[in-house]
């Protein structure tokens, strides 16, 4: 056995204990503390009418198209976290 490897065995050791500890802190990231959610901004009939009709007149291919649909589901995450 080499004479350092009593040391690295122990910089490992220390790695672990560091990871444990931050994986431990992550946690706390994902909640989602009060007050911080994104309003939601409500479209009336008309506006959601016209939109429609805007995007049906879009090319199938449109980079828009993708956008909106990406809209959508942040409009509905940001409802649920209401």
């Amino acid at each position: 056995m080499p004479f350092n490897a009593r040391c690295w065995k122990l910089q490992q050791i220390g790695l672990v204990i560091a990871t444990l500890f931050l994986s431990g802190c992550a946690s706390l990231i994902f909640d989602t503390p009060s007050g911080v959610c994104p309003p939601v901004v409500d479209y009336s009939r008309a506006e959601q009418a016209r939109v429609a009709d805007e995007v049906e007149a879009l090319s199938a291919d449109a980079e828009l198209v993708g956008w909106l649909s990406d809209y959508a589901v942040m409009r509905d995450q940001a409802r649920a976290c209401r």
